[in-house]
């Protein structure tokens, strides 16, 4: 077995004037959603069941946010989604904002979890695989609102320091557990207190969540749900476990139209990573190309599919919690994913590359009155943008020196001077040897993908660019097209400016060792 601690150099949180200057003019023109307040001393118990949650004068935001695991944007009925109905969750999007094009910087767990929580780019924050911890020194949105005076909580998979299940700091409240979890009986540890929380893990988290929601608070709050759902391997619980057996589906056409892929997509598709692959114990011998072995591809699509079922069940009862508590509206409520997931297309599973499967996910916010109903937001947001935008619309003090934006002003119709491209950033993993680095700029209209070697010579792997505004399932790799060569040019020429500006220069990774048809070991699967 090879080792799973993976040696870093410490993390660059550098980052340049131009860029801080950027983000820090975003966060001045954001609307205040809320004003400054100042703490009140004690008030009267207002009776059980009104306005539980907030027992002072103060009426600053409370804040609600729930992340779920692997759950790709698509996977929402308000997305349109072929046969899955999520109606508390389209509730959220009919009541608030849905943004359409929200995506992650580095598409694997733990990266892109340290990046929601700090607004910093992996190579910053130092995260750089699933075995990496928090860093104890790094400021967060839950350190800022903690130091603000909330109340902080954090309840579910944290999944960032495989190893420990202890509090981590920016946390007055803390229900959490080694690993990924499981999907029953899960041993957590609720505040020094090693539980084993017996039942589905989607209802005990949440009934973990409602009885924290309906505690008093003199303070406004910060809650943190972490779902495990939708991750490997997918279980839905047994109400849910056959209702789209009925649902015929088939490897995605793109799955075998890989004729201007780089070859390690090629290479992948019999892997761990790929759709003739084992699929996750969905499929016991492999790799397996027979017409026949869909089957496997189907009961593996369904599950994943069917587990979002109770995640959904459980954002109905968090609203119903703070309605009934008179909390609702007065909470900034949001709803995310750590990353997207692939199903099938261009014969993949998993995440970790650029591809838009994989990149991006759902996002949605609700904050009463303050956003117009139905609201959609078209622009390009990312995970570093969620800890800015919390502490912006809670007035509390920003983070310092961060790489992600404000999205307040995007609530208000306000879009002048957003982010016309970002760059996208993953290492190579010896533990999951089935993706190489990937260095990449995307624009609304153009994706430029490369995959450096690691030893600062060229690359070995194809490059990609796709034109999104006609090639939105990226079909058709243009990288070899003379045609495009200017546009190569300029799409290079972006994604240097991109890394230099967020002190991702000198550009440091791993070796890529190519991609390989052992499976990773079993603990860490």
């Amino acid at each position: 077995m090879q080792n799973r601690k993976q040696s870093m150099e410490k993390p660059r949180r550098t980052i340049s004037r131009r860029a801080f200057m950027t983000g820090a003019a975003k966060a001045s023109a954001a609307f205040a959603f809320a004003p400054q307040y100042t703490l009140a001393g004690p008030a009267s118990n207002p009776g059980p069941g009104h306005n539980r949650g907030l027992r002072t004068a103060d009426r600053r935001p409370n804040v609600v946010f729930i992340l779920t695991d692997d759950q790709r944007w698509d996977l929402l009925g308000c997305e349109g989604h072929p046969f899955l109905t999520t109606p508390n969750l389209d509730r959220l999007a009919a009541e608030g904002a849905r943004f359409a094009n929200m995506f992650v910087t580095t598409s694997l767990c733990s990266p892109s979890r340290a990046s929601f929580l700090s607004g910093l780019y992996a190579h910053s924050h130092g995260v750089l695989n699933n075995f990496t911890d928090y860093p104890g020194d790094l400021s967060s949105f839950p350190r800022a609102l903690q130091a603000a005076s909330y109340e902080t909580a954090y309840i579910g998979k944290w999944h960032m320091g495989e190893q420990s299940d202890e509090k981590r700091p920016g946390f007055d409240y803390w229900a959490s557990h080694k690993g990924q979890g499981k999907y029953y009986d899960t041993e957590f540890n609720i505040n020094g207190r090693r539980v084993i929380k017996k039942g589905y893990y989607t209802h005990r988290v949440t009934d973990m969540a409602v009885d924290w929601l309906q505690q008093e608070h003199d303070r406004p709050f910060l809650l943190i749900l972490g779902h495990k759902a939708s991750h490997t391997p997918f279980t839905p619980e047994a109400k849910y476990r056959h209702i789209y057996d009925d649902i015929k589906i088939e490897y995605p056409k793109t799955a075998f139209s890989l004729q201007s892929k780089p070859e390690w997509v090629k290479q992948r598709i019999d892997t761990w990573h790929g759709i003739y692959g084992p699929l996750y114990g969905f499929r016991k011998k492999f790799p397996d190309r027979s017409p026949e072995s869909v089957r496997h591809f189907a009961e593996f699509v369904r599950a994943y599919t069917a587990a979002i079922k109770s995640v959904d069940d459980s954002v109905g009862r968090i609203y119903e919690t703070l309605k009934r508590t008179g909390q609702l509206d007065n909470t900034l409520l949001i709803f995310a994913g750590d990353n997207g997931m692939f199903l099938g297309e261009h014969g993949m599973t998993d995440k970790r590359t650029m591809h838009e499967p994989s990149i991006r996910v759902p996002l949605l916010v609700r904050f009463g009155k303050h956003i117009r109903p139905g609201t959609v937001i078209h622009q390009m947001v990312l995970n570093i943008d969620v800890a800015p935008s919390i502490l912006d619309i809670c007035s509390a003090p920003a983070l310092d020196n961060i790489h992600g934006m404000s999205f307040a002003p995007l609530l208000k119709g306000r879009t002048s001077g957003w982010r016309r491209s970002w760059y996208y950033e993953y290492n190579y993993e010896r533990q999951f040897p089935y993706t190489p680095n990937v260095r990449g700029v995307r624009t609304d209209e153009w994706k430029y993908v490369r995959y450096p070697h690691g030893d600062g010579g060229p690359d070995r792997h194809k490059a990609e660019l796709y034109n999104l505004r006609t090639d939105p399932g990226e079909t058709r790799n243009l990288i070899d097209e003379p045609a495009y060569a200017t546009r190569v040019t300029e799409l290079r020429t972006e994604l240097k400016r991109l890394m230099k500006e967020t002190g991702a220069l000198p550009d440091k990774m791993p070796i890529d060792e190519g991609v390989k048809s052992e499976l990773p070991e079993e603990s860490i699967r």
